[in-house]
């Protein structure tokens, strides 16, 4: 059997590092080059081969403790980094939906400028996001979380004669320079009050730390994790640079950024923060209790009120964000822990596909000019009925309903919140799940029942591109369903590590 060198372990950011390379270097020796699909052909061979990596990985039983049958986690760079099953699953979470953004773009991006700048940020940024699952230190969360944050700047404001567009990255922007500021006086902070910046190292010194600086230090960096989750209070960047943005990318951010941001979450507060040690300091379980239930109710009711279906989405976003927040939220004293954050990395899973393939239907539809109210997509179930009966398992699999992989992540989420006796949590995802049901159902009227508006649309090309990655995205969505069992044992075992 052939020994991989201990670098190796980090093969999918590697893959994905590289191709923004080679991507730069076709670029450099042709820079007019129009050949779109030798551009989105290098992009999806990385991401494909990034996401295949990740799970080669995760079956061979890399990152798995040797006493549990595995190969050992593997500690990188002093252990700044380290690789267990936790950073492959985010791994596979973050390439799969790059896969999916790249294989839509090519149609997309269909006449527009700077193609390999755009396949090259998505890779740098997918780039960050992987290592910022695998950070196991303060310091390397900063930087993998600044890797992933200034490509996204530049592809929100990505289609440059667009007013929205460019507005949506200034403020995406500025935003997340004020975050990245907090998050940084925040790491400062605890570095001043422990001495040390490796979570596990963090973590020993807690005890002789001065309360009063902890516990500014940690309140900063939930600021930092609410911000790059787009939890209340800090969420409201998140429809601007959604609605704005170029349609796979509002998938690739709300899907892949915020994936990576939670792990990165329940790496730090479970590693550095145990709550049995600093709950005498600040309750961060209480914290995320509070957050969960406002970012769910927030952004459910937002999204109620909102009559443009892109916009609506986003706002869903942000009530997907609730959701999974019980992860940390119902870590409490009586909790099975693994279970409760495998219930939250199983959701992350699920979302990624079916919200990245809600936001490619969104993509589709501005490529036919449909329009962006519930009203401009009537009719348009008869126009296109593979594209529309995708959407509607996205839409009904995000509610919750048994036409998805979002039915069981749901109640996956929901026993967590049972079994620990979080039962406010519970009631609010009940709820928020309930209500989220009527806006759903308004674009799945829209596209089935009503009549088009204005005699139709004029659809006469089919782009194939956009097609396959919608339709992949609904197989897996539905797939789901009935493989979910395998996907939450992962999980539940990815995540029995940190605890």
């Amino acid at each position: 059997m052939v020994q991989l060198p201990t670098w190796a372990a980090l093969g999918p950011s590697l893959v994905l590092g590289l191709t923004a390379l080679v991507l730069f270097v076709v670029d450099s020796i042709d820079p007019d080059s129009e050949n779109v699909g030798l551009l989105a052909g290098i992009a999806g061979l990385g991401t494909f081969t990034a996401a295949g990596t990740s799970v080669w990985y995760l079956i061979s039983g890399t990152g798995l403790p040797t006493e549990q049958g595995g190969r050992g986690v593997v500690d990188l760079f002093a252990g700044q980094l380290i690789v267990d099953q936790m950073a492959l699953f985010v791994g596979f979470i973050v390439a799969s939906v790059a896969f999916l953004v790249v294989l839509a773009s090519y149609d997309y991006l269909e006449g527009l400028a700077y193609q390999a700048e755009f396949y090259s940020l998505v890779m740098l940024a997918a780039t960050g996001m992987t290592l910022l699952g695998a950070s196991n230190s303060l310091a390397t969360a900063f930087i993998s979380l600044e890797l992933a944050s200034l490509p996204s700047f530049a592809l929100v404001a990505f289609l440059k004669h667009n007013k929205g567009s460019v507005e949506a990255g200034l403020k995406y922007f500025l935003v997340g320079a004020l975050s990245s500021g907090i998050m940084a006086y925040g790491i400062s902070l605890v570095y001043a009050a422990t001495g040390s910046l490796q979570f596990g190292a963090v973590a020993e010194a807690l005890g002789d730390a001065p309360a009063s600086v902890l516990g500014v230090g940690i309140m900063m960096l939930i600021g930092g994790v609410a911000y790059k989750t787009s939890s209340v209070p800090f969420h409201y960047w998140a429809p601007e640079a959604y609605e704005g943005a170029p349609a796979p990318i509002s998938a690739f951010l709300s899907s892949a950024s915020k994936a990576a941001a939670f792990v990165l979450g329940f790496r730090v507060f479970v590693t550095a923060f145990p709550i049995g040690t600093v709950a005498g300091t600040i309750d961060w379980v209480l914290v995320f209790q509070v957050l969960a239930v406002a970012t769910m109710t927030l952004g459910n009711f937002a999204a109620a009120t909102q009559e443009r279906v892109k916009r609506m989405l986003a706002y869903s976003s942000i009530g997907h964000a609730g959701y999974v927040l019980i992860g940390l939220a119902a870590l409490t004293s009586g909790a099975d822990h693994s279970s409760v954050l495998g219930a939250g990395m199983a959701h992350l899973l699920v979302y990624g596909f079916m919200n990245t393939g809600a936001f490619l239907f969104i993509a589709l539809a501005e490529y036919w000019d449909v329009g962006r109210t519930f009203e401009d997509y009537n009719g348009l179930g008869s126009e296109a009925p593979l594209a529309c009966a995708a959407m509607t398992v996205f839409l009904f699999s995000l509610a919750g309903l048994p036409i998805g992989g979002g039915f069981w992540s749901k109640f996956y989420l929901l026993m967590a919140t049972v079994n620990s006796g979080t039962w406010i949590l519970g009631a609010a995802l009940i709820v928020n799940s309930a209500l989220s049901l009527f806006y759903y159902s308004r674009v799945v009227k829209a596209m089935w029942i009503e009549d088009p508006v204005d005699g139709g649309f004029d659809i006469d090309h089919y782009p194939v591109g956009l097609y396959t990655a919608i339709v992949s995205a609904a197989v897996i969505t539905f797939g789901l369903l009935f493989g979910f069992g395998g996907v939450s044992a992962v999980a539940e075992s990815a995540a029995g590590l940190l605890v």
